[in-house]
């Protein structure tokens, strides 16, 4: 009897294994950044940049991928869980990109809408990152801003949350969480964001513990316990 329920469980691991790899797995097909589309202000100050250019890694590139969520067309998605932010395309299909989130405490989650849009965005540090991160209480825009290149600043009920969708200069932390609770994209990527949304877009940020893995949370963890306990 022991030997079939370890038989058994070595069965059930296998089969999780085999469902959380096939899962996780999607088709992705990766974009190269159209710096076509860029304007020469963008060229200009892009060139100026004094942060290490460092390219994501391909986890986190802009890829085209199969979406099987049911927000409409045009709308964004942000899942921090996985640091992704996809805009909805037609046809099942949205557009992927890697991004930074705040940590679990500093970040924001629920149904917005983008309420403005700046190119090239002024830091105003709220009160609280003032005291912080002990920055000034206001940054020109420019190449050195962390801000970054674009910025869509998200309103729920008519106010603004004070969380935005912005570009970044530490573009090594795509992928990563961080203390402040903004979504940050590379330049080159929140440029192309910029470029498809509009004012009155509306965005999901997915609640923590809640990301659209292809393999859900609690079973991603029921399959890693199962896993565990082969004997």
């Amino acid at each position: 009897m022991p030997l079939k329920l370890t038989s058994l469980k070595l069965a059930m691991a296998v089969t999780a294994a085999g469902l959380l790899l096939s899962g996780c797995m999607e088709t992705a097909n990766y974009e190269a950044t159209n710096t076509g589309a860029f304007k020469q202000r963008d060229k200009e100050l892009l060139a100026k940049v004094r942060y290490e250019q460092v390219q994501p890694s391909e986890t986190f590139r802009r890829a085209i991928v199969e979406y099987h969520r049911k927000e409409a067309p045009g709308s964004i998605v942000v899942d921090s869980d996985n640091h992704y932010l996809y805009y909805v395309q037609n046809d099942g299909k949205a557009i992927r990109y890697g991004i930074t989130v705040g940590e679990e405490a500093m970040a924001w989650s629920g149904i917005a809408k983008i309420g403005s849009m700046t190119e090239w965005p002024a830091w105003h540090p709220t009160k609280g990152e003032i005291e912080r991160l002990g920055v000034p209480t206001f940054v020109p825009p420019g190449p050195d801003n962390p801000m970054g290149s674009r910025a869509m600043y998200l309103y729920s009920g008519g106010k603004d949350t004070l969380f935005r969708i912005h570009g970044t200069n530490q573009p090594e932390y795509i992928g990563q969480s961080i203390s402040s609770g903004c979504i940050r994209m590379t330049n080159e990527d929140v440029i192309d964001l910029y470029n498809r949304a509009k004012v009155g877009t509306i965005v999901v940020v997915l609640a923590p513990h809640h990301g659209d893995a292809p393999f859900g949370s609690s079973q991603m963890a029921l399959g890693s316990t199962n896993m565990g306990s082969v004997q």
